[in-house]
């Protein structure tokens, strides 16, 4: 799919505006936040689209998460037509995680940190999660989504990933994040 075919009708909505990536046929709304959030990952899919990758998104979460919240997202993400790298799925037997890790944000064209309560809560003490921001955060290419928790309790712990906006599920359901992240897609 060319994205630069995708709509690019921009109107308001309430407190709400269309952007240029959204298809006119679209249900999915978004805030003014969201759109200055979502634009520069946006500009990144579109430059790689045509680049080869394995997946479309790479999915950092809480290992704790991965039965939950990451699940019910991934599932969403890959329903909506998106490649999803997880390591649920993506980490063979007997290959090291930091292999693995490395292999998938190397292969991704956007990273989601899905930042839960249990996220919060790991932050501190965890190497790998440290990693997989730094990789994340070096492409330019991250969306941050707080769910069950917000930015604020996020700022409290890691002031640099809060440091950029993204989506929440206190405002939108789990469909309607992963709607948001398939549309920056063409989907």
């Amino acid at each position: 799919m060319s994205y630069s075919s995708l709509g690019s009708i921009e109107g308001s909505q309430g407190n709400s505006t269309r952007p240029h990536w959204s298809p006119a046929r679209s249900s999915v709304v978004y805030t003014p936040t969201e759109i200055r959030a979502l634009t520069p990952i946006y500009n990144s899919v579109e430059k790689l689209a045509t680049l080869p990758s394995l997946w479309d998104v790479f999915l950092c979460h809480a290992w704790d998460d991965r039965q939950g919240a990451a699940r019910k997202l991934h599932d969403r993400l890959e329903e909506r037509g998106l490649q999803v790298w997880s390591s649920k799925k993506d980490v063979g037997f007997g290959v090291p995680l930091l292999l693995s890790i490395d292999e998938g944000l190397a292969n991704a064209r956007v990273g989601i940190v899905l930042v839960t309560p249990a996220l919060l809560h790991r932050l501190p003490t965890e190497g790998i999660t440290d990693k997989d921001f730094s990789e994340l955060f070096a492409r330019d290419q991250i969306i941050i989504i707080v769910h069950e928790t917000t930015y604020e309790a996020l700022r409290n712990v890691s002031p640099l990933l809060a440091s950029r906006s993204g989506l929440s599920t206190a405002e939108d359901s789990m469909s309607t994040v992963a709607a948001k992240i398939a549309e920056l897609f063409g989907f």
